[in-house]
């Protein structure tokens, strides 16, 4: 082993394991599902509590308490349905024409953060027009709670020492049980201290400062800060082997992102050029 590596530690990827019940054999639960189920519960609770702060939106919210308990579902569906249609469509194409069934098998891995972005986006469109409130109003919500999940994710990642970085010499570097003898940059743990603790504490600050009372401000943030972030963490992410480096030496992750940038500038430029909303407006209990 290098002197300047160290070792994976000994994580089990299961984290809850019972049984086994009778002929169905033990129930367990992945670190993997935990992350996804802790990132919606917590961003829920944070969701509430911006909702409930008046003095964030210059009056009551657009959005009600109500309104974002119904929209838990809908938002996991995007999440989950996008994710998963994303990673077929962007990471493994060919694999999954062959293989059809294999899209069924969440458990197996396989989930795509830009896939699963336009999902959200999706949901908060539909929702927003079914319940007839503020999409942009709801959008931000969505996004400010975001990096949650995506922090919690990627902490998963390195859990299960997967989407492990590229050979490095640094002292820092690992060993991952499955990414061959050299050691690594974890850059899963780049990747959640980048895209879910700074763009967590940089949307945080934005709230704070009055960003809600421009409607778009922060889904713009969000997705340009996200789209440089995952765009540094994939210059140290070893590329997924199906795909390999593209043209000029990108990765899929960076080319994806260069949309988000782009459509997260719109939303800055349109949210920056209307006055701040004063009025209060009235929302359900």
């Amino acid at each position: 082993m290098p002197m300047l590596a160290l070792a994976f530690p000994d994580f089990d990827p299961t984290a809850i394991s019972f049984g086994p019940f009778g002929g169905f054999g033990p129930f367990a639960v992945r670190w993997y599902a935990l992350a996804y189920i802790g990132g919606i519960v917590l961003g829920w609770i944070y969701a509430r509590a911006i909702i409930r702060n008046g003095r964030l939106w210059g009056g009551a919210s657009p959005v009600s308490l109500t309104d974002m308990d119904d929209f838990i579902l809908w938002v996991t569906l995007g999440i989950i349905l996008g994710g998963r249609t994303g990673y077929v469509l962007f990471y493994n194409f060919d694999f999954f024409i062959s293989h059809p069934v294999a899209i069924l098998r969440l458990w197996e891995g396989g989930m795509s953060f830009h896939g699963g972005f336009l999902g959200c986006v999706l949901a908060v469109v539909l929702f927003g027009w079914r319940r007839r409130i503020s999409v942009l109003s709801l959008g931000d919500i969505t996004c400010a709670v975001g990096p949650i999940g995506l922090f919690l994710g990627r902490i998963a990642n390195f859990i299960n020492g997967e989407l492990w970085g590229r050979p490095a010499d640094v002292p820092w570097a690992v060993i991952f049980p499955h990414g061959g003898p050299l050691p690594r940059h974890p850059s899963q743990l780049y990747e959640a201290g980048l895209e879910g603790l700074a763009l967590f504490a940089i949307l945080a600050l934005l709230i704070r400062a009055g960003a809600l009372k421009r409607p778009g401000l922060i889904i713009g943030s969000f997705a340009v800060l996200y789209g440089l972030f995952r765009i540094t963490g994939e210059f140290f992410r070893e590329p997924d082997p199906q795909l390999g480096f593209l043209w000029g030496g990108l990765t899929m992750g960076m080319l994806l992102s260069v949309p988000m940038i782009l459509a997260g500038s719109g939303f800055l430029a349109v949210a920056l050029r209307r006055p701040p909303r004063t009025t209060p407006v009235e929302a359900e209990s």
